[in-house]
């Protein structure tokens, strides 16, 4: 068993593909439509038959209420794995993406947080 599709709740699906496509440099794989919303998953670009990230619409009254509380106590919604976390924090700050948590080493790991402009805080992390 493997995963291969996981979701993000997001407030706008416009905005966050654009987000996640041209600010982050993910590549969109599927964008159907699904009545009001539309299914759109996108890729790393390294690993384009990988584990796929789903925009989910958060127009169901309890993912609304999930995502605003976790986002209102500073937990990010899900985290990728970066090569070079402090050329990707240089490189999405000249983006004007804001950073919650600038790289911080924790043990082996270092992480760094930043708002999605979509609902989310996103953790990176380089191991």
């Amino acid at each position: 068993m493997n995963i291969i599709v996981t979701s993000l709740f997001v407030e706008d699906q416009d905005k966050a593909l654009k987000f996640y496509s041209e600010t982050l440099g993910f590549v969109k794989k599927h964008d159907v439509p699904m009545g009001e919303f539309r299914w759109i998953t996108l890729v790393s670009p390294d690993q384009p038959n990988g584990t796929e990230l789903l925009l989910e619409p958060n127009n169901h009254p309890a993912a609304k209420e999930y995502q605003k509380k976790i986002f209102a106590e500073g937990v990010p919604a899900t985290m990728f794995g970066v090569e070079d976390i402090q050329k990707e924090y240089n490189r999405l700050v000249e983006l004007g993406v804001e950073f919650s948590i600038e790289p911080t080493k924790m043990g082996d790991t270092t992480i760094a947080v930043f708002d999605d402009t979509c609902g989310n805080f996103i953790q990176m992390a380089q191991q």
